[in-house]
């Protein structure tokens, strides 16, 4: 079986890495210590095929250290015993650097496993994850390893390493050519995944008809097209990039930019995902929105049932006009702050007893001092409103609700002002 060509051209030194700059570049702190020779506990965190494991491969091999790769999609709580068991080895005994690829897939139990030889300096951990390791690593692993990010590579970086590819394949056919823009364009097309946009150049390749008579093999740019169409799109319903979406979605809306907000909306739709936009538009017309346009729940709630209704592609429309009304209307998180606060005194115990005149009681009992309900009826005086106490004693005062600046909520609070005769 042939070796796929990512892995042909799998870079053998730091220095022929693409991308990575702020981790690898002159004078940057990975680089630094992969030449320095002492090996600390690290974990590499970012998306697939940006060079994670490429870097770890690297440093482990000029560590000096009897080197074990475990992939925590496979492994096993055995497979980390064997390590552990090893450790007293005579070639183990300049200590063992495991590389741990995809460590959010171990347990806690199996990573509580190796903790112990980690502190101790047995094993040296370089572990790589595609997760937040913030969310998926044991803690105490997390306090003795330095975390390194890996981003994303830039387009023009990734069409250099693909013209190497190509070089690649000029050497093994020399019959090969590529169309102008074909690198260009899965460059820009792979989002970033540099072993996606090889991938893709080798699929063409392989897909490439000799031209008659001449013996060409022609990678076309239709071709590139059609095996990259959709892999720039980085998306995982249950990853980060879920929620990242998401929160972009949310923060561009609540910033008053349509043009962001339409583009986050594109990519979830485009990644098929309908349900969780559909929950996220009706929260931000709740927290976001708010008071300072009430009516905009009520057309969101009619935009996302339209769009359930419809179903894709067709949903993309309302969904559209939802995420234009928000990010155009006034804001007020007013009310987000008042229900908070709310909770925040419930949740420490400043409840109390319910004012007699609220309570749905119509007797008092023996030892009451006196008696009756008193509940005055609003709706029986001017304004329909009457004073009296609806907080129980203890947070009498309290204010949980303060309107925002905005006309809407200014009007009302102009208009009970007037009402209660506190105009101030």
């Amino acid at each position: 079986m042939s070796t796929p060509l990512a892995d042909r051209i799998r870079p053998q030194a730091l220095s022929e890495m693409v991308g990575q700059q702020h981790l690898l570049g002159p004078g940057a702190l990975l680089g630094r210590i992969a030449q320095g020779g002492s090996i600390p506990n690290m974990i590499f965190y970012g998306p697939s095929g940006v060079g994670k494991t490429t870097a770890a491969r690297i440093i482990a091999r000029a560590a000096g250290k009897k080197l074990i790769r475990l992939n925590g999609t496979t492994a096993s709580t055995g497979d980390i015993k064997g390590v552990i068991a090893g450790l007293g080895g005579f070639d183990a005994m300049g200590g063992v650097l495991l590389y741990l690829d995809e460590i959010q897939y171990l347990n806690k139990k199996q990573q509580q496993t190796l903790l112990e030889f980690i502190e101790d300096g047995s094993i040296t951990l370089i572990a790589s994850t595609t997760e937040n390791p913030y969310f998926y690593v044991y803690n105490a692993i997390l306090s003795r390893s330095t975390v390194f990010e890996f981003k994303p590579v830039e387009a023009a970086e990734v069409e250099r390493c693909l013209e190497r590819v190509l070089g690649i394949l000029r050497e093994e056919d020399p019959a090969v050519e590529a169309e102008e823009g074909v690198l260009a364009h899965i460059a820009a097309s792979c989002g970033g995944d540099v072993r996606k946009a090889v991938n893709a150049l080798e699929l063409s390749y392989l897909g490439a008809a000799a031209t008659e008579g001449g013996g060409v093999r022609r990678i076309t740019l239709a071709d590139a097209k059609a095996v990259s169409q959709r892999s720039a799109m980085r998306y995982d319903r249950e990853g980060d990039q879920h929620y990242d979406i998401l929160s972009a979605l949310q923060k561009s809306i609540r910033g008053s930019d349509a043009d962001a907000g339409l583009h986050y909306l594109a990519r979830l739709l485009e990644a098929g995902d309908l349900l969780s936009p559909c929950r996220r538009l009706l929260v931000i017309a709740a927290e976001d929105i708010g008071m300072a346009y009430p009516m905009a729940m009520a057309i969101v709630k009619a935009c996302v049932d339209s769009a359930l209704q419809l179903g894709l592609p067709e949903a993309r429309i309302p969904l559209a006009e939802a995420v234009v009304l928000l990010a155009t209307s006034p804001k007020s998180n007013a009310s987000y702050l008042a229900i908070d606060a709310a909770l925040a005194d419930v949740r420490a115990g400043k409840a109390g007893e319910i004012p007699r005149c609220l309570q749905n009681k119509h007797y008092d009992g023996a030892d009451a001092k006196v008696k009756g309900q008193f509940y005055r009826y609003p709706h029986e005086f001017p304004g329909h409103w009457v004073e009296q106490q609806y907080l129980p004693d203890g947070l009498v005062g309290t204010v949980y609700y303060r309107p925002g600046e905005n006309k809407t909520e200014q009007a009302a609070r102009a208009y009970w002002e007037g009402i209660k005769g506190r105009r101030g």
